[in-house]
């Protein structure tokens, strides 16, 4: 039985490859939103510009079940079956049979919404299979020359993206679990998809107590931006994607604002990054052993959780199994 009283899988755009993971002619399976799915590119036209859009489609063909991500290959800008060759388009048609004169009209896979953006392979789910209703933000930083390029990191854990995503409202765990110098003072606001969330802290550092900000934008539960100003001004780029009923695919993309000598940027990045890896590792026994408490117990220094509660419903098409959170008297 699930730990959560909310569907598993939410509405919205979740990363499910980075962009260099899927040179032109590349196919890869995935697994995620409990559904097996193929990731392909086509190749270029004259193998020059960039490179064509990528597709993800249902991963099975409808023909005799073969899976298209294991032994597939781009063909004519198409994915060819391994079993019996025949094609499917970026749209998830059948392009062509090779020993049949004609097409079966049922012979079509479903075909998900993609973006390619920030060096990012988007998807978009929907459990009512409605069309996006926003799109992913583009992140200046991005391939900016005042910006390292990526740093990556990657982690499984067993929990839903609400409970991560509630974290950046979660005020009083940064100070008891994460060991900020005291506690934050936080501002919190949602607009439509979009969570955003200032918190001043003071953090302990090797050169002593140093005052620093964290933002957040939260784009639905599978794109996040945290900006860190302090020592260092770092980006985080963060996608949380649903690969089954247990557990959650957590990809960190981080970026630091170059400092102006190259070593220096490398060893406080480094430090910074590792210190935010630190703090993440903290949190996953939590997530994975906690359940969802409901209505919550709220204090004066929580933060506004039940307003974050009442911004998730948004992301469901399902019915959930208790109402959003009620209005109670919240600090931050």
């Amino acid at each position: 039985m699930s730990r959560f009283p909310f569907p598993r899988y939410p509405d919205g755009w979740f990363q499910v490859a980075y962009s260099h993971e899927l040179p032109p002619g590349a196919v890869k399976p995935l697994h995620y939103f409990g559904k097996d799915l193929v990731l392909f590119r086509p190749n270029a036209a004259d193998g020059a510009g960039p490179p064509p859009a990528p597709h993800v489609l249902d991963a099975h063909c409808p023909h005799l079940g073969a899976h298209l991500g294991h032994g597939g290959k781009v063909v004519d800008g198409c994915i060819q079956c391994p079993f019996h060759a025949w094609r499917f388009n970026g749209e998830g048609g059948c392009a062509s049979i090779p020993y049949a004169q004609k097409l079966p009209p049922g012979a079509r896979l479903r075909s998900w919404p993609v973006r390619e953006v920030n060096g990012l392979i988007m998807v978009w789910h929907h459990g009512a299979q409605r069309p996006p209703s926003w799109e992913v933000p583009l992140v200046a930083e991005f391939q900016h020359p005042e910006w390292t390029d990526y740093e990556l990191r990657r982690w499984t854990v067993r929990t839903h993206n609400q409970e991560m995503t509630e974290n950046a409202v979660d005020l009083a765990h940064l100070h008891y679990l994460h060991g900020t110098a005291e506690l934050p003072v936080t501002t919190a606001d949602a607009r439509e998809h979009v969570l955003h969330v200032v918190s001043n802290i003071v953090m302990k550092t090797p050169f002593g107590r140093t005052e620093g900000t964290i933002e957040v934008h939260a784009h639905g539960f599978g794109f996040t931006l945290t900006r860190f100003k302090g020592i260092v001004e770092t980006l985080l780029v963060n996608s949380v994607t649903t690969i089954d009923e247990d557990s959650v695919d957590v990809r960190f993309a981080f970026l630091v604002k170059k400092l102006p000598h190259k070593d220096v940027t490398q060893t406080v990045g480094k430090a910074f990054l590792a210190e935010i890896e630190r703090q993440l590792e903290q949190d996953i026994p939590i997530w994975e052993n906690k359940i969802y408490v409901h209505p919550p117990l709220l204090v004066s220094g929580d933060g506004p959780i039940g307003m974050f509660r009442r911004w998730a419903g948004q992301f469901y098409s399902e019915p959930r199994l208790v109402p959003v959170a009620p209005r109670l008297a919240e600090s931050g």
